[in-house]
């Protein structure tokens, strides 16, 4: 016999050791089984789980044991990221903490060793957190980005590309993060609205004849200008074209050249350029051949370009230093108080530079191509559908891509330099050293570039890299390409996007067959969550208060494509209670002795209350399989509950009861036949999304009945596979007429503020022949559970009764004794007026262009929340008042 209740903090990680030994995660050996595979978003090895990953890992997982239940040879692969700024970040830290000497003063060798060695005692907590949500990842093929396997990858991936001429070294301008002194590409560059300045600055001209005033938010880059630009069209400017005006501070006469980015609507339309310090000053240096200065080194401090007083100021320092010199100089001509936006790195939290610095790059832009018609022609499909806009935008404007990072934890670049600068690409130093003897005739020392490749260009390669290639092995030819990807909007540019690329580029085909975006998960009231408002709900803190199976349903449920999660503990507490709904009526069922009977055929069974179930059975079976074959996760979820709960537990246990203690020996084997049956069928259909207590379930009713002993864990059962010939319509209408009869004259009694305690007569009016033999046989039942004290069949029904219809039969409870109908209609009419203020004031809000571009999308679609259930309320209270004006 089951205990009373479930405990999941004993049960769960018993079970999932007994998973995990007996190898059922992996794909089954069976050369006939379809493929069916998905990679997971590798997690930083620095990281912990985080609520997101929840979610994301909890979808996965329900995917991956769906197919694996329906018989496909289904893989989840997975792995972690080296995260190289996260990382090295991370180490460094700790070596501080520790009080050791800094990473330059180890030196790089000694650095590295270090981080490998962090990663061995902390590295991949993550992992085994993944394990407590109940992740069952093929942990036999897990993988890290720096792991062997996938360097050679990375190498060999980089040295094509360069031989290809799709990867190239260029002096350009970069996003520079001065605190971890290297580049980083624009999608980890933060922007932050802040208060600022605009210095405007005059420029003497060469001859003396006057000035030109021009404007910066960033003054010390004053030092790096070598030229002014007008726009050529400015009739205020255009003698002054090709004179030149001396640089204050430095003296450096620069030239006065025509530019169309110079606007003449702006300030006093001259601009100055910083092709070194500024990405749109760059293209104009380029247009006009002018000398590009760095002033800068890579801590942000001033060089050896700028004059003597400056050089190894900081850059902020140099700011205020630059205005009180030009004040100085009575050069400044005004200052105002300006909103700006100025870059961050997201990682540093530092102010960016624009920095001049030879780079390796990608010729983004060539490979976006075949990935752009990749999701036009459907190779690829985007769930939601509408995420595809946002990656056609991004591809369709993609910029070359920095993958250089001057750090030192990564996958080093394959790059040689011979002593005269000639570059040499291979994947081996041997080859490098070979490539270099061809060039130079003779042996040279060679040096490797310094520089790793961005984390990500590793993780672009995620899909095919981690089932063996370069190597042509058994796996790849098997599980690439990948099914579906599920992974949140937040990085479609950083990786989807680059898998696709690559993906198509090395394998000829798309990486995956359909991207499911996640939604996000924010706090009850709809607000993101964030250590600074202390709204951050740690998912292992929920899985210690819940079990696992609770926060899994949780997200599940509320995974709705259109819309983002509110996340809650009654939310969580209430899905719980429907685990233990399920506990309990198991229980139920064995203590009344439902055992799966010796050839039992449901399309056998003859009772209509069994052949109801079945029914209701074989419906939710096509529900869910078909939302989870199409991502529809929260459909699935809701479909279960909507089933177990209300159909399985609320119903047909109640109804099943009088059988299950009544006389008739063979009704009641039947009908205990058919609860098994079906208890089965809902272990196996909600075993994807709470795998904890269906496994406990299944095998703690192992032995109910000869024909029931399990062969295996649930995991690995057949998913339900039902046909429509079981489905009843003649059982459907006969038991849908019982239970509507109940549950409407239930929702009369509460709408109404019947008493408990009263028993009414349930007076049937109307009703078919056949409608009146059911009613008639179910009538004690019926009286038992809509607490009436007899069902009468009368022609008329008294003053002061309430009618309402179901299936066409008119029934009637009369209740006038039992409470003040006058009071009641009073009630109801002004809790309808107060439901129709509250729907036109927010019906208003809504309407309102403004409003609902202005507002946080959070607010608006809490609002429209709003609106619907305040529609939903009045319309209910406005089926009861007619009711009401109805009863006689």
């Amino acid at each position: 016999m089951l205990e009373k209740t479930f405990d999941p903090k004993t049960a769960e990680p018993r079970l999932y050791a007994a998973w995990e030994a007996s190898g059922a995660f992996a794909p089954i050996d069976d050369p006939a089984a379809e493929p069916f595979s998905i990679v997971i978003p590798p997690p930083n090895v620095t990281g912990s789980l985080h609520i997101g990953h929840a979610l994301n890992n909890t979808l996965q997982d329900v995917l991956i044991r769906f197919e694996r239940m329906r018989g496909k040879a289904a893989l989840w692969l997975p792995g972690t990221d080296h995260a190289g700024i996260a990382t090295q970040m991370v180490v460094e830290r700790k070596l501080a903490q520790e009080g050791n000497v800094g990473r330059r003063d180890m030196g790089r060798e000694a650095f590295v060793a270090k981080v490998w060695e962090w990663k061995a005692e902390s590295g991949g907590q993550i992992v085994n957190q993944l394990r407590r949500l109940g992740a069952s990842c093929d942990w036999s093929r897990e993988r890290f980005t720096l792991d062997e396997g996938l360097s050679a990858a990375v190498r060999k991936v980089f040295v094509t590309l360069h031989k290809e001429g799709l990867i190239y070294r260029d002096k350009r301008l970069v996003n520079w993060d001065p605190h971890f002194q290297t580049a980083i590409s624009d999608l980890e560059v933060e922007q932050r609205d802040m208060d600022g300045q605009f210095w405007h600055f005059a420029y003497p001209l060469e001859d003396g004849s006057g000035e030109i005033v021009v404007a910066t938010t960033r003054p010390e880059t004053m030092l790096g200008d070598t030229a002014v630009a007008v726009h050529p069209d400015d009739e205020r400017y255009k003698d002054l074209v090709g004179k030149n005006v001396r640089l204050p501070i430095v003296g450096r006469l620069i030239p006065i050249v025509a530019d169309e980015y110079a606007d003449p609507e702006k300030g006093s339309g001259a601009v100055k350029i910083t092709p070194a310090h500024d990405f749109n000053d760059f293209q104009v240096g380029k247009r006009h051949s002018l000398p590009m200065i760095n002033i800068l080194d890579d801590f942000g401090r001033l060089n050896d370009e700028v004059p003597e007083a400056y050089r190894g100021l900081d850059r902020f320092v140099a700011r205020k230093k630059v205005v009180e010199e030009f004040e100085a100089l009575e050069l400044l001509r005004g200052v105002e108080k300006i909103k700006n936006t100025v870059p961050h790195g997201d990682r540093s939290g530092v102010v960016v530079e624009p920095y001049l610095t030879d780079q390796w790059f990608v010729n983004a832009e060539f490979l976006a191509r075949d990935a752009i018609k990749a999701v036009e022609q459907d190779d690829t499909v985007f769930v939601p559908k509408h995420w595809e806009k946002t990656y056609f935008e991004w591809m369709r404007n993609i910029q070359p891509w920095t993958i250089s990072r001057q750090l030192w934890w990564g996958h080093r670049i394959p790059a040689w330099f011979g002593p005269d600068g000639a570059v040499f690409v291979e994947e081996t130093e041997e080859e490098a050293k070979a490539k270099a003897r061809e060039h130079y005739g003779r042996d040279e020392p060679l040096r490797q570039d310094e520089d790793v490749l961005d984390t990500w260009f590793s993780s672009a390669l995620w899909p095919f890299s981690t089932l063996g290639w370069p190597e042509q092995t058994s796996d790849l030819a098997r599980f690439y390409p990948t099914h579906t990807l599920i992974t949140g909007f937040d990085i479609i540019f950083f990786w989807v996007a680059r898998m696709m690329m690559q993906g198509l580029h090395f394998m000829g085909e798309v990486p995956f067959k359909r991207v499911f975006i996640n939604a996000l998960v924010r706090d009850a009231s709809g607000a993101k969550m964030s250590k600074s408002k202390g709204n951050v709900m740690d998912p292992l803190e929920l899985v210690d208060e819940f079990g696992a199976d609770a926060l899994r349903f949780t997200m599940t449920a509320m995974s709705g494509a259109a819309r983002d999660i509110k996340l809650s503990k009654p939310r969580i507490e209430g899905y719980r209670n429907f685990g233990t709904k399920l506990w309990n009526a198991t229980r139920f069922t064995q203590m009344n002795g439902c055992a799966r009977a010796e050839g039992f055929d449901p399309a056998e069974v003859k009772a209509p209350l069994n052949r109801w179930i079945v029914g209701e059975t074989v419906r939710t079976a096509k529900t869910v399989t078909t939302a989870l074959s199409d991502c529809g996760f929260d459909e699935a979820a809701n479909g279960l509950y909507r089933f177990i709960w209300n159909v399985y537990c609320d119903w047909y246990v109640e109804l099943a009861k009088p059988v299950l203690n009544g006389a008739d020996a063979a009704a009641k084997a039947e009908t205990q036949a058919t609860a098994a049956w079906a208890l089965d069928v809902i272990l196996k259909m909600l075993h994807p999304v709470m795998p904890f207590l269906t496994e406990e379930l299944w095998a703690q009713t192992a032995d109910l009945g000869a024909a029931r002993s399990h062969d295996g864990f649930l995991m690995t059962a057949r998913w339900p596979e039902l046909p429509d010939s079981l489905i009843d319509p003649a059982a459907d209408a006969e038991i849908g007429l019982i239970i509507d009869a109940i549950s409407e004259g239930r929702s009369v009694r509460q709408e109404l503020n019947v008493p408990p305690s009263a028993r009414p007569p349930l007076l049937v009016l109307e009703a078919s022949d056949a409608q009146r033999r059911v009613l008639e046989a179910s009538a004690p039942l019926i009286a038992q559970l809509l607490r009436v004290a007899e069902v009468n069949f009368v022609d008329h029904a008294p003053p002061g009764s309430i009618p309402y219809v179901v299936a066409g039969a008119t029934l009637a409870l009369p209740v006038a004794e039992f409470i003040d109908l006058a009071a009641e209609r009073a009630r109801l009419s002004k809790e309808v007026a107060n439901l129709t203020a509250d729907a036109d004031k927010i019906a208003k809000k809504l309407g309102n262009a403004d409003f609902v571009v202005r507002a946080p999308e959070e607010v608006v679609e809490e609002n429209r929340e709003r609106l619907a259930e305040a529609q939903t309320a009045k319309a209910k209270l406005e089926a009861a008042l007619k009711r009401l004006g109805e009863a006689g």
